[in-house]
């Protein structure tokens, strides 16, 4: 057995270190997980939402941490996904669609907005055909969206300074917000579209800018009816419906509900990231909804995916993230059930502990008992010695040997906890061996051979 496990104060130290372990991993354990989010561009709505669910989070002490990257584009951030430098980004997959991107929730969808003058005769996209159609962009990818859609009906976008002859050619004019009506009104377009939520005001401004051109001061919405088989060809788009009522008005815009397609802004999360962590984040993302919605009104068009299984969820054209589906489906992990290996572990292997530490006890506890009886038979042979010889140089070495078992004892008695009838024989002995050598001393006793050996209550090179 070591020296120093004989010390009281190195065993207390020994079980403090222990404690102290324990309570390290205890709070590496509780400590909140600080996640990487991309986001971009920096100055839309996505990245005012995503910093203000950082801050939501950073007050209510949650689990989860935000630290926002961010970036020039959604294509930026998607790619800082797809490379690892952020365990979360905001992505909109008809731009670039990170291949280890899971959906965690859809922040909002942006709809394909056509907007139209009743005597245009146009009604649904593929109208469009020889028309010149006015384009609010946005984002870099707005224009590809039409391209693609022109596309799929068998339409042909021609630049804007070219006249829409041929036959399904389309003219497409980029234009801002406040040239639509305008633009109406000098016959340099026939329709205004613009890709937004329908709610926003961008969406609203469109349609009354159409609307104020027009000779009875109307505008038809122009429905896409094919949006879930262009969704089959496309499937990083989406199908929308504007409801009826969106834009307002007497009578309301539209009159009925119209289908078009648009494109959606995502929350995505690596793949690797765990169940519990993903499910966490979208957790709260919801629960703290009214706070943001003070901060970003964005917030109040966040949605969970669409799905209806969880095998669905994971195989589907955007697949969502089983800690998110974990979510969504109220099939959350307790802290028992997530840490239920560990706890068993801890338990099997605490009961392993203790009892080696009660083992090591008992250890320590005879090995004393041990060394105290070998000193106390020492004594005990010191009296008999002392007894069976004249000769001083034996006495006095019998008496150095016993100053020495005390200095021992006196040290063994400040070093360890020992009961009061040990000590009493000890010093019971050794009065009664230091009593023998000073009698022998002044009497004097027969000379016989001295025999034994110095013993020591420590280890030795032990204090």
């Amino acid at each position: 057995m070591p020296a120093f496990l004989h010390k009281r104060e190195s065993f207390f130290l020994l079980a403090a270190l222990v404690l102290g372990a324990v309570a390290g991993a205890v709070l590496y354990l509780s400590r909140p997980t600080t996640l990487r989010v991309a986001v971009g561009p920096r100055d839309r709505v996505e990245s005012h939402l995503i910093q203000a669910y950082a801050d939501a989070l950073a007050r209510a002490r949650e689990d989860i941490r935000l630290e926002v990257v961010p970036c020039d584009d959604v294509r930026d951030s998607a790619a800082a996904l797809q490379s690892g430098r952020a365990d979360l980004a905001v992505v909109r997959p008809d731009v670039r669609l990170p291949e280890n991107g899971l959906t965690l929730a859809v922040l909002h969808d942006e709809a394909l907005v056509v907007a139209a003058p009743p005597d245009s005769g146009i009604q649904a996209f593929p109208d469009l055909a020889g028309k010149r159609l006015g384009l609010v962009a946005h984002h870099g990818a707005d224009q590809p969206l039409v391209a693609s859609l022109l596309a799929y009906y068998a339409l042909t976008p021609v630049p804007a300074d070219t006249a829409p002859t041929a036959p399904g050619s389309v003219a497409v004019v980029p234009l801002r917000a406040s040239e639509v009506a305008a633009a109406l009104a000098e016959h340099r377009i026939d329709a205004a579209a613009v890709i937004a939520a329908p709610s926003a005001k961008s969406a609203a401004r469109v349609v009354q800018a159409v609307e104020s051109a027009s000779p009875g001061r109307g505008a038809v919405i122009v429905a896409i009816p094919d949006g879930e088989a262009i969704v089959q060809r496309l499937p990083e788009l989406q199908s929308v419906t504007i409801a009826a009522g969106t834009f307002g008005g007497r009578p309301k815009r539209p009159d009925d509900d119209v289908k078009t397609v648009g494109a959606s802004y995502r929350l995505m999360a690596r793949a690797s990231l765990s169940r519990d962590t993903a499910a966490s984040v979208t957790q709260h993302l919801f629960e703290l909804r009214s706070r943001l919605a003070a901060m970003s009104s964005t917030a109040n068009l966040m949605k969970a995916p669409e799905f209806d299984s969880a095998a669905e969820a994971t195989s589907a054209r955007l697949p969502i993230h089983p800690g998110a589906v974990d979510y969504y489906e109220r099939e959350q992990q307790t802290f028992l059930q997530r840490y239920e290996d560990w706890v068993y572990l801890v338990a099997f292997f605490g009961g392993g502990l203790g009892s080696a530490v009660a083992w090591l006890g008992q250890r320590l506890a005879r090995e004393q008992r041990a060394r105290i009886d070998a000193v106390l038979d020492r004594l005990l042979a010191i009296l008999t010695e002392a007894r069976a010889t004249q000769d001083e140089a034996a006495l006095t070495a019998l008496a150095v040997e016993i100053d020495g078992l005390v200095i021992d004892v006196v040290r063994h008695a400040r070093a360890h906890s020992t009961d009061i009838r040990t000590m009493s024989a000890l010093i019971l002995a050794v009065d009664a061996a230091r009593a023998a050598v000073a009698e022998c001393r002044r009497d004097g006793a027969p000379p016989r051979e001295r025999v034994g050996r110095v013993l020591s209550l420590h280890p030795a090179g032990g204090a």
